[in-house]
């Protein structure tokens, strides 16, 4: 089961071009989805614009050797190592179920279009599978702020919601079809029907859900770094309050001249007085 392709298996009941052309139309979906996304929201003209002001109002010129490092930076810190998340337990579980969906999908794009693909891309496509559900599960049922913090059940659903639901649904039954399929299962094609529906609402739920935020979150963490590099801080107070420019910042005045660690009493405990 861990070792075999289940796409080859397939094959034996629906052709090897229809799996592919399923493929290639997912991938259109979820280009023209971030696409639409991009100008329905106005995020691209909205970092732009907003990189120009601060370009403008900077304290300090940043050069190109400057902004390549902070694009390194970014790419390392804030993407790969998914650094914006300050609690420990949110940022394993976004890892995993980043990482685990890079595997799942890069492995399911070779098995597909490689009938005879290596046993290391199955064992690959099961590991990123269980990744994303370990992670995905943890974050739903155990994270979540509004479960965690605010007391509110894990089986309430938004809109909101629609990229993490319809990714776990299509992971988890695209295991269990292998897993049926592999053992023989007389409901395996069943399964793998609504493996089907739920991957195709996933990647042609992109305008609706949260899909396209993978590709705008790095521009944003970006942005923050050089707004910081050039003095301008986005036109919010900086963590310092020795500078009277940056103390002048703050709207409480109780703040401006106030101890450094006032005020972070919250983060003593967690919020689970609901």
């Amino acid at each position: 089961m861990f070792t075999s392709n289940p796409f080859a298996e397939l094959s034996a009941s629906i052709p090897p071009a229809a799996m592919q052309a399923y493929v290639v139309i997912m991938i259109v979906l979820v280009a023209a989805g971030t696409l639409f996304d991009v100008v329905h929201k106005g995020s691209a003209k909205y970092f732009f614009q907003n990189m120009r002001k601060a370009k403008a109002k900077g304290a300090q010129p940043v050069g190109g050797g400057k902004l390549v490092s902070i694009a390194v930076q970014t790419a390392v810190v804030d993407v790969l190592a998914s650094g914006e998340f300050c609690n420990a337990r949110r940022r394993i579980a976004h890892l995993l179920g980043m990482y685990g969906f890079v595997l799942y999908v890069v492995s399911t794009l070779v098995m597909v279009f490689n009938a005879s693909a290596s046993v290391l891309w199955a064992q690959l496509w099961w590991i990123g599978g269980l990744m994303v559900c370990a992670g995905g599960y943890w974050f739903w049922f155990f994270i979540r702020v509004d479960v965690a913090a605010e007391g509110n059940s894990p089986f309430r659903v938004v809109q909101a919601d629609l990229f993490i639901l319809s990714m776990l649904a299509s992971v988890t039954l695209g295991l269990v079809w292998a897993w049926m399929q592999a053992s023989g299962s007389a409901g395996a094609m069943v399964v793998f029907g609504l493996y089907i529906l739920a991957t195709t609402v996933l990647f042609a739920g992109v305008p609706w859900s949260k899909f396209a935020h993978m590709f705008f979150k790095p521009a944003a963490a970006f942005e923050k770094r050089v707004s910081k590099a050039n003095g301008t801080f986005e036109n919010l107070p900086t963590l310092t309050r020795d500078d009277p420019v940056q103390r002048e910042r703050h709207s409480m005045e109780l703040l401006r001249d106030a101890p450094m660690d006032m005020g972070l009493g919250i983060k003593r405990e967690p919020p689970r007085h609901y």
